[in-house]
């Protein structure tokens, strides 16, 4: 049952993803999603009550996925090399959370900052760029590293319309954000 239960939660998450990418988050009704979904609108109350609530579960999986990069980060010895690791790792995990969902991130920064969770993640943010160029504090060298994730970011985001699949984004995101951090 549990089974069933987490594929029909993911399947709203999907759903609403695709929703909220399509016409915008706040254009978006809960009902148009049951609608989408062909079920009741008080069978998706029984997994998400709001659309804030889908979109809290949507923003876990990134500050989840970003908090096991900086836990990693923080275990590992500062260098060149931890911060290609967290570039990696950084696009590995934007890759894994789908073009959708990054789209939706940064075509919906009203409804983030408005629910709470932008501030969060513009703290994760930053943590991962500092601990990319630790122990230097230059401003140079953090402004390098930012670009370099922002490098993942933006190409997953704004690339959409390009006749590439996902692994050729992310690989080329992950190649350019790499090319920054020489930069540095």
């Amino acid at each position: 049952m549990d089974g069933r239960r987490s594929d029909t939660r993911e399947r709203i998450r999907s759903v609403a993803m695709e929703l909220f990418s399509e016409r915008g988050y706040e254009k978006t009704s809960l009902r148009e999603i049951a609608e989408r979904l062909g079920v009741t609108k008080a069978a998706l109350y029984y997994h998400f009550r709001t659309k804030e609530d889908i979109v809290a579960s949507l923003s876990e999986d990134l500050r989840g996925g970003i908090d096991e990069i900086v836990q990693w980060a923080e275990a590992t010895p500062p260098g060149p090399d931890r911060a290609r690791e967290i570039v990696i790792r950084y696009g590995a995990l934007l890759h894994s959370l789908g073009k959708d969902m990054i789209r939706f991130w940064h075509e919906n920064q009203p409804a983030f900052r408005d629910l709470g969770f932008g501030t969060s993640l513009r703290y994760q943010f930053r943590v991962l760029a500092d601990l990319m160029t630790a122990p230097s504090t230059e401003p140079l060298a953090t402004f390098h590293a930012r670009q370099a994730l922002l490098a993942i970011s933006w190409s997953l985001s704004m690339m959409g319309d390009l006749e590439l699949s996902d692994e050729e984004s992310n690989q080329a995101s992950v190649a350019i954000a790499l090319d920054i951090l020489t930069r540095m």
